[in-house]
């Protein structure tokens, strides 16, 4: 993973090929907040599922496919490449 911040934006580069991708979110947001993955809330299952799907068979570039949920305080969007956003609500 890669990341870049943006004052209240930070950047990061998910790892498409990588099972349970919703486990890089989980990682970035207790980075970002100085805490255990243990003390987070799990990751969604259904959010898990649907990047799994979109990483793995993305669809074509032109469809510009871009997931959003809150998880923990804050505002991720996940695009169909891996580039991610999070906003701290």
């Amino acid at each position: 993973m890669s990341d870049t911040v943006d004052d209240e934006i930070v950047h990061r580069e998910l790892e498409t090929d990588r099972q349970e991708p919703v486990a890089q979110i989980v990682e970035v947001v207790a980075e970002l907040e100085g805490d255990r993955q243990d003390d987070l809330t799990p990751g969604y299952k259904q959010v898990d599922h649907i990047l799994q799907h979109v990483f793995s068979d993305p669809p074509v570039p032109e469809a510009q496919v871009k997931i959003t949920f809150s998880y923990e305080g804050y505002r991720i969007t996940v695009e169909q490449y891996g580039k991610a956003q999070f906003v701290k609500l």
